[in-house]
């Protein structure tokens, strides 16, 4: 990952024959990685601040993949469940740290499913941010 300034980043692939580079124009909150299709491959996942047609603001969550050498989309969402804070890749899965209208936190657990993440459970629903927050934390 390449900060250019505050609001435009680059995600970076450089391999012995290539180098590929995917524009982010958006302020990016998180960044990690992992193999999160299964296919033996370390995609990126990375979180960016990013308004869409219905929601003004939001964080979002793009994942990406070597596709021969070049980065290439596996999953431009929009949203998850709740409003996205932030996530993190455990296991094979994306836990994420979300709230919701009335205020309330919780933590969620995603896998890949075809096309994109595929809701599994809630570690936490419907708590306070301490509480959540610590669950989210918890390997």
């Amino acid at each position: 990952m390449e900060q250019q300034n505050d609001t435009l980043h680059a995600l970076v692939l450089k391999t012995d024959s290539t180098l590929s580079r995917w524009r982010l124009p958006y302020p990016v909150y998180q960044f990690t990685t992992g193999d999160v299709n299964g296919d033996g491959s370390t995609d990126a996942l990375v979180g960016v601040e990013k308004a869409t047609r219905y929601f003004p603001y939001g964080r979002r969550l793009f994942i990406f993949k070597n596709y021969r050498g070049h980065v290439r989309p596996l999953w431009m969402g929009s949203k998850l469940g709740g409003d996205l804070q932030d996530f993190r890749f455990i296991d094979g899965r994306v836990r994420s740290l979300e709230t919701s209208a009335n205020g309330l936190w919780s933590v969620a657990e995603y896998e890949w499913s075809g096309f994109g993440l595929r809701f599994l459970r809630f570690l936490e629903k419907a708590t306070d941010r301490t509480t959540a927050e610590r669950t989210f934390n918890t390997n």
